[in-house]
């Protein structure tokens, strides 16, 4: 069975998702990691994260795993997740700092003038909670999970893809925003799918399968 490795570059709680991929893929050796060679040398490549933009890119490439990202994303079943997801973007409104620019596109606030409800009532910022996740395109990912499943979400800022073929999912919160993009072998997602219950774990486990 396949080896995961969980990219730990200090931001956020690591544990959650190595326990649902432990879960679902309970053969599977699940290693948490700021080691670059055991991320080259994984099957598999998680890179989730939490905190603010300016931290996560500056901790990547203090701990020296920006290359091994990079390469991981190029050649490896790779799944974001998070900031995990905004970082493969080419820069960020957070802190203006530049990310990874694997995917062409800017990471954006959620504008203020339009958290507003359908019944006229204020929406706050962070988005925090379940929301549905409308499918726009066939992906293997999405195996077993019905579109409009409800994911649990927690950020401010969300991807605006400059090529609109990679956006996989959107979610509305005030806006339609980008809630997964995928292209080859990469799938990122901006919803914690280890805090989603059933549908999040039905994910993980068809990455866990997933032949790109």
């Amino acid at each position: 069975m396949s080896t995961v490795a969980i990219i730990d570059y200090g931001m956020g709680n690591l544990r959650s998702v190595a326990k649902a991929i432990e879960h679902v893929a309970p053969a599977a050796t699940v290693v948490v990691t700021a080691d670059p060679a055991e991320v080259l040398s994984a099957d598999r490549v998680v890179f989730p994260g939490q905190g603010a933009m300016p931290d996560c890119m500056a901790e990547l490439d203090a701990r020296g795993l920006r290359p091994a990202v990079l390469e991981a994303a190029r050649s490896k079943p790779f799944l974001g997740i998070c900031i995990g997801q905004q970082m493969l973007f080419e820069h960020s409104e957070e802190g203006n700092v530049p990310g990874l620019g694997i995917f062409k596109g800017e990471v954006r606030r959620f504008p203020a003038d339009k958290m507003v409800a359908a019944d006229g009532s204020r929406l706050k910022v962070p988005h925090m909670g379940w929301n549905e996740v409308w499918q726009k395109q066939a992906h293997p990912l999405w195996a077993n999970i019905e579109d409009g499943a409800r994911f649990y979400y927690v950020h401010s800022y969300y991807v605006d893809p400059a090529d609109q073929s990679v956006i996989a999912a959107t979610t509305d919160y005030g806006i339609p925003f980008t809630g997964a993009v995928a292209q080859a072998n990469i799938f990122a997602i901006q919803f914690h799918p280890e805090k989603s219950a059933q549908a999040g774990l039905q994910l993980l486990s068809n990455f866990m399968s997933w032949k790109p």
